[in-house]
């Protein structure tokens, strides 16, 4: 009896214990069901395509399937409501859908200090932010409501934090993708692709998408955006700002591709459109110095991947694109010629070439002339100061024969020279001297170093010409010198801008020359009419001197170097065609002939603007000069001065 009873005992506990943990394996079960349903639960319908939010790079090609959220489950939010296209992929698990903070993406348009608009494309409301790995929140395409016309601006004074900016992430850092630009990212680094397109301009691309989080910036579900267009507008206007419309491979304005890929596509075109009309736009579309080793010049072009950022932060993109052609009042009146007389019929071909090619070579000048600067242009024959946008001064200038042509380059003055020295150049030395010297092979002759008073000097210590073996010796080595006075060929002024090629502005003592129409007769440095104006000019400019102070300072007669307190702007150009206060075309003959050459390098054949008569009629004359001085029947001064003369 007592046996049964503990039997009994043992039996109801076993009882109670099996029906307890019955009830608790319910419950157990009960929550599983409300906190983890399977991924294919409540199947979405595909929406058309379209960007979808910001998701993580396993979401980007994977249709997200939206599950009930069970009552009481109140610390879990619902997954995206909206899926890609059906076929893309299969839905992780859910715990497999949220962006470690480790990976979060930068926008681009942070460096630029704004984000980035995202043309229409807004996520679904209540979309969460992508958290970044410094704690702080991204400003979020989804969380702000489109503007009406589909595009959304950028955001104003989004500074990036110091630290922040930060080199292109690798593929293993690339920020969460939308499915276009994760194709756009793939597209890139296709081989076809990286023949036919600028290596920098597709570095240029592969940073930003690489860093971009949200949608593209240009393409939209619907299109392009309404700030796509207007880019593409500007870029098809492209003709009347002297490029070519057809040197841009544009996507149609009204395309609607319908796949990702072809998003993608339409996406890469464009930019690399933009990046290009940026260097063109600039001058990029050839070398100066290529063309011509006279055209010393380097256009001042803008990096491919500021040009993007800066596009991406603007919220007239088309106005910023605008704003990277010269902004000198000669260009724009070049262009409003330009687009004058392509309205003509018939249309002047000859006249409309010659104004690209000047517009082309503002392109290469300095985007900043100065306030106040010298401008000589060689072509013109004429020498101006311009203050303020003003001529103040212009005046007749003599520059190189067409064998020693004035090379085109910009430097800064720095000081004028009262009554200076003359210092033999090397090609006179080389073409005039020497053989002079060696007595054009009658034996050595040094009378005519002390017939116009050239001093020698080797290593910079003076030596005797006559002890010198001038038939064998190096005349490269030795430094010949003509003091100041009434024959010195630099005259009594000489205006010093320190170049490579040692041009510089200076008097003559050969007036004659400004007679003639046409001025070329100086080893290529540039002489001046009345020097002495200029100069008092340009010291009452920079030191408040009167005209009197400079007339007193030459009266002295000595050697000396006013230095100039302000560094002033020179700019020796080469402008065949200007255009006046009154909208008329002026044209100056091509003497060096270096229109023919940048307009064949534009229009990709030989072409010929016009005949350069007046360089050959020039050069002819530089012959008869130097054949009198060869022949004896002229003094060095005649020969210096007018044809070999600095």
């Amino acid at each position: 009896m007592g046996g049964r009873s503990l039997v009994a005992r043992f039996g109801a506990a076993a009882r109670a214990f099996i029906f307890a943990a019955s009830v608790m394996g319910a419950a157990c079960a009960e929550e599983g069901a409300a906190g983890s349903q399977p991924a294919d639960a409540a199947p979405a319908t595909p929406r058309a395509v379209g960007h979808a939010p910001a998701a993580t790079p396993a979401q980007a090609d994977k249709p997200t399937d939206t599950a009930a959220v069970q009552p009481g489950d109140a610390n879990r939010k619902p997954l995206d409501a909206v899926a890609t296209p059906e076929g893309e992929g299969k839905q992780p698990p859910p715990d497999e859908a949220t962006t470690p903070p480790d990976e979060a993406g930068s926008d681009p348009a942070d460096d630029a200090g704004a984000s980035p608009p995202s043309d229409g494309d807004q996520g679904p409301a209540g979309m969460a932010d992508t958290p970044s790995d410094d704690g702080e929140q991204k400003p979020s395409d989804a969380a702000a409501p489109a503007p009406s016309n589909g595009d959304e601006k950028p955001a104003e004074n989004t500074a990036t934090p110091p630290g922040d900016a930060a080199s292109p992430p690798d593929a293993a850092e690339q920020a969460p993708a939308d499915p276009v630009v994760a194709a756009i990212r793939t597209k890139l680094a296709e081989p076809a692709l990286r023949k036919s397109a600028s290596s920098q301009d597709l570095a240029a691309l592969e940073a930003f998408y690489a860093k971009r989080s949200g949608p593209p910036l240009w393409i939209t579900g619907m299109g392009f955006s309404a700030r796509a267009q207007a880019v593409i507008s500007e870029i098809q206007d492209a003709d009347n700002w002297g490029l070519a419309a057809d040197d841009f491979d544009l996507p149609r304005a009204d395309d609607l591709p319908a796949t990702t890929e072809a998003q993608a596509t339409d996406e890469i075109k464009l930019g690399l459109a933009i990046l290009k009309y940026a260097r063109y736009a600039r001058g990029g579309r050839m070398s100066p110095s290529r063309i011509s080793v006279l055209l010393d010049q380097k256009p001042a072009l803008r990096d491919s991947k500021t040009v993007l950022a800066e596009m991406a932060a603007s919220a007239t993109p088309d106005v910023y694109l605008r704003s990277l052609h010269p902004k000198q009042v000669q260009f724009e009146r070049l262009r409003q010629a330009l687009i004058k007389a392509r309205g003509r019929k018939p249309a002047n071909v000859g006249g409309i070439q010659r104004l690209i090619v000047n517009m082309e070579r503002w392109r290469w000048m300095p985007a900043e002339l100065g306030s106040t600067y010298v401008w000589d242009n060689i072509p013109e024959f004429t020498g101006r100061v311009v203050k303020n946008g003003k001529v103040i001064y212009a005046e007749k200038v003599v520059v190189g024969l067409p064998k020693y042509a004035t090379p085109i380059f910009s430097a800064e003055m720095r000081s004028i020279v009262f009554n200076p020295e003359w210092v033999v150049p090397e090609t006179i030395k080389l073409e005039d001297l020497q053989p002079a010297l060696r007595g054009n092979g009658f034996g050595a002759d040094t009378s005519i170093l002390r017939d116009h008073e050239l001093t020698v000097s080797y290593q910079g210590k003076p030596v005797d010409a006559d002890k010198v073996d001038w038939g064998h010796a190096n005349i490269m080595q030795y430094t010949f010198t003509q003091p100041p006075g009434p024959d010195n060929v630099l005259g009594t002024l000489k205006f010093n801008f320190p170049n490579k090629h040692a041009i510089y502005m200076h008097d003559t003592i050969q007036p004659e020359f400004f007679d003639e129409t046409v001025r070329m007769a100086s080893h290529g440095c540039i002489r001046v009419h009345e020097p002495a104006r200029l100069a008092a000019l340009l010291l009452a400019e920079d030191k408040g001197w009167s005209a009197q102070q400079v007339k007193d300072m030459l009266a002295k007669g000595n050697n000396s170097v006013v230095s100039l307190s302000h560094k002033l702007p020179v700019h020796v150009t080469y402008f065949t065609a200007t255009v006046d206060d009154k909208g008329k075309i002026q044209s100056f003959d091509d003497i060096y002939g270096l229109d023919n050459k940048i307009g064949s390098a534009l229009f990709g054949k030989a072409i010929k603007l016009d005949a350069p008569a007046t360089a050959t009629e020039a050069a002819a004359t530089g012959g008869r000069k130097r054949s009198a001085w060869n022949s004896g029947r002229g003094g060095l001064t005649e020969a210096i001065t007018g044809l070999f003369g600095n």
